[in-house]
């Protein structure tokens, strides 16, 4: 049974139904303590009137302002809902007592995900049930199926689930609550599996994990919850869920963008260093890199904007005016938001009897995708004997040609990309220059621009840094023209690159799309390369001589593979600039992708004398190699990820690297489930983890620990190398196998260790060449299993890694 209507939590409740948003009305509650009303809180007025669909027929809407037969026949759904009152709201709930909400409930029985902000000193406590429960409901009490997650229980030192009133689940937990400021976390729930993290984005960040063997399918409300004290919630967010039992590189290791469907939505995951990528919307009213403002209403309302985002969707009359100031006495702060949530996120809301100040204020700064949808839907009301005066709620949505849309980045409709672009020509509006030393000026650029395009910048400009209020950014040692096509590439989502052939600057566009952290330049550049590698070049390695040789020979721009010896002779004749010419600089960035530590000492020594040491970049190379070799390293190091030794793989193992960590339908598991120190994106982050193992199972009657990689049905790599970092414990691994298998269930060993001692330091690094027939095999899966016991007094059976690259050809 429902409790009565005053004992429900009502408030800024925003539910989605396929393209159309409905929202309760607020209505106060005895347990809840609200803060005082914003002025940020959105200005429209509620409606009880309830929710209710109308259906606008595709045909026959008039024609307004001139536009005759040409205005668009386009579907139009939306429900007459009441405003949110307030977006980002705050709840306290009181000792012992729980917060329930119709607008807290999943869309799917058994598949959801909460995210929230909560402050407390302990108990952060979330109940999942079919039904909500009382204003005084407590866990501890309920009789029926439910789960219970407890952040911070036993004084803000346990994490703990319950099932129907019974721990299930206990572990260490110190810290998680924080009194003193809010902090974000999520939990998500799917058919039994349920996972809960820190920060505001799912699936990044995850605490631990957890499989009921036997699932509660129904759960479907979430009641907020607390112990002996007041905890407060915020910012609390419900969406859909998604199955965990692996995680996708694409979610690891970049920022992606996701559309939702026709209209074109997107959602941006966390970048690969765990730092959030903006999108558009989130500069939506603020002052963040803003430089134009309107002042709005006979209050004067102050509202940031900026001027690289309006100009290219409309005519705003920055150049006429003295500054960048736009007054709007007349115009309301509803109308004005709508049309700029409109801009910003190409949708929005509005009340009927404000449609057609929308249409007005539209219309005069010529935003046309947003004039054309109010047409059409004053057209379609006109029809239905409607006109727009009542208080109804209406949403707008930009259903435009996706010719000017981005295919990767967070831009929308209707803004148009061909002016951002222009505007990267032309300098206008630029708030920032970008310099390379020695070479001057680049490019006159946006700095928001350029923070939606890279986490890199978005750091830069928006932390405090001197760069955040600089006019001019310098950069040292950057290849001026692939810098400058990054820089096109963020504007036009294009590369305009020669891709008859692997030039150097594509390489160098390469490193650079890499050090920027802007995935999708980098994955575009790779497919180039793999495209020309796999019509030219025989791409299976036998020895880093052979890796050598390649580099010199393409740098030289010769048609037959030279050896290095012939290069050294010519040397002998002619200066490193005139044998290589224009390549020369992409060999001081190539040849450190050789691993000369793998080379044989004395051929190493040969080398140093060579008049190859002439390249300075080869000479170091060359005698840190000697070093290591001398102290019987060889690769099994325990130096840091930068150092040279462990950055040195070949050009063609660095590009299947880069496409492999950005393709999409990659997964990564274990031999045991996901938690803290058992999560899949550690194993394939380039950051450093001092605690990443995978736990012992039985298969076949023998213990085992595995981790897993499939590269995808349509995807496969004949594997010649790979290399294992051991993690930060002392449980060294000594008798393992690297397998292959095309079908998941069938594997052949690529390389059998027994009782290799290789590994014997925390956070040592250490590779091995795959050889013989199985080096030409292909395969979708691969795996690395512990077959004995590792070193160590406990836990031998952990396989304690927490890094795995391939290398090999690809296809």
């Amino acid at each position: 049974m429902w409790p009565p209507e005053s004992s429900r939590l009502r408030g800024s409740a925003h539910t989605v139904d396929g393209n159309c948003e409905s929202v309760s009305p607020p209505v106060h509650h005895p347990l809840v303590k609200y803060p005082k009303r914003s002025t940020r809180s959105s200005p429209i007025p509620n409606s009880p009137s309830p929710n209710k669909e109308i259906e606008i027929p595709s045909g026959g809407a008039p024609a307004l302002h001139g536009r005759g037969g040409n205005l668009r026949r386009r579907r139009q759904i939306w429900r007459r809902n009441p405003i949110v009152e307030e977006k980002k709201r705050s709840i306290t709930v009181a000792p012992f007592e729980c917060a329930w909400d119709e607008e807290f409930r999943f869309r799917e029985a058994g598949r959801g995900c909460i995210t929230f902000e909560a402050s407390a000193h302990n108990d952060v406590t979330l109940v999942f049930r079919q039904q909500p429960g009382s204003q005084h409901y407590h866990y501890k009490m309920d009789n029926s199926r439910h789960y219970t997650v407890i952040l911070g229980s036993h004084r803000n030192k346990r994490l703990k689930i319950e099932v129907d009133g019974k721990t299930v689940v206990d572990v260490a937990g110190i810290g998680l609550c924080c009194s003193s400021s809010f902090q974000s976390y999520w939990i998500s729930i799917y058919d039994g599996l349920i996972s809960i993290g820190q920060g505001r984005h799912p699936n990044n960040n995850i605490l631990f994990q957890w499989l009921d063997p036997d699932p509660n399918q129904n759960v479907q409300y979430v009641g907020l919850s607390s112990w002996d004290k007041h905890v407060g919630y915020r910012n609390i967010s419900l969406m859909p869920s998604a199955p965990q039992n692996s995680i996708l590189w694409s979610q690891i290791e970049c920022a992606y963008v996701e559309r939702d469907g026709a209209r074109g939505r997107t959602r941006k995951e966390e970048s690969k260093d765990g730092s959030d990528q903006r999108i558009l919307a989130n500069f939506l009213e603020n002052w963040d890199l803003s430089d134009a403002m309107f002042v709005v209403g006979s209050e004067k309302k102050v509202v940031p904007a900026h001027k690289v985002v309006l100009s290219s969707c409309g005519d705003f009359p920055f150049n006429l005016m003295n500054g960048a100031v736009i007054e709007l006495p007349s115009v309301s702060y509803p109308v004005l938001h709508s049309l700029l949530e409109f801009i910003y996120t190409s949708s929005t809301q509005i009340s009927k009897w404000q449609l057609i100040s929308l249409l007005q204020l539209s219309s005069q700064f010529k935003v046309k995708p947003l004039v054309m949808c109010c047409e059409e839907i004053i057209g379609c009301l006109k029809m239905n004997d409607t006109g727009p005066t009542s208080s109804e709620n209406l949403q707008l949505s930009s259903g435009g040609s996706e010719a000017h849309q981005f295919d990767y980045y967070p831009f929308k409709t209707p803004l148009n990309t061909q002016k951002i672009e222009q505007f990267l020509v032309s300098g206008e509006h630029s708030d920032v220059n970008i310099y390379v030393n020695g070479h001057g000026l680049v490019a006159h650029a946006h700095k928001l621009i350029l923070s939606l395009g890279s986490v890199i910048f978005d750091k830069m400009f928006t932390n405090g840094m001197k760069e955040s209020s600089a006019s001019s950014v310098f950069f040292e040692d950057v290849p001026v023209e692939a810098f400058f096509l990054l820089i096109q590439f963020m504007y036009s989502g294009q590369l305009k690159a020669d891709s008859k052939e692997i030039t150097p600057v594509l390489v160098e566009l390469l490193l650079l799309s890499d050090q920027f952290g802007i995935t999708v330049l980098q994955f575009e550049c790779c497919k180039r390369i793999m495209e020309f590698l796999s019509e030219h070049v025989d791409m299976t390695v036998t020895s880093e001589e052979k890796v050598l040789d390649a580099i010199l020979t393409w740098c030289m721009e010769a048609c037959d593979c030279l050896n290095w010896t012939f290069v050294h002779e010519l040397l002998s004749t002619a200066r490193p600039e005139m044998l290589f010419g224009g390549r020369l600089t992409a060999i001081n960035t190539l040849l450190p992708l050789v691993r000369f530590p793998l080379m044989q000492l004395s051929l190493l020594q040969l080398m140093e004398k060579s008049n190859l040491a002439k390249i300075e970049v080869f000479r170091q190379l060359v005698a840190e190699a000697i070093e290591f070799s001398n102290a019987g390293l060889c690769m099994a190091t325990n130096t840091s990820i930068d150092a040279p030794v462990i950055k040195s793989f070949n050009i063609f193992r660095m590009v299947i690297t880069m496409v492999l960590s950005t393709m999409p339908n990659i997964t990564v598991t274990a031999s045991s489930p996901n938690s803290r120190y058992t999560d899949p994106k550690a194993l394939v982050s380039k950051n450093y983890q001092g605690t990443c193992f995978a736990g012992p199972r039985l298969e076949g009657g023998k213990m085992c620990s595995w981790w897993m990689v499939d590269i995808g049905q349509d995807h496969q790599l004949m594997c010649n190398y790979y290399t294992l970092r051991q993690d930060g414990s002392t449980t060294f691994m000594r008798s393992w196998v690297l397998q292959g298998s095309m079908d998941g269930r069938s594997w052949t060993s690529l390389r059998v260790h027994e009782d290799d001692q290789t590994i014997c330091q925390p956070g040592q690094f250490a590779s091995w060449p795959i050889t013989g027939p199985s080096a030409l095999l292909p395969f979708q899966y691969f795996r690395v299993m512990l077959t004995g016991p590792a070193t160590g007094v406990s836990n031998t059976w952990n396989l304690c890694i927490c890094f795995l690259e391939l290398y090999g050809y690809f296809r």
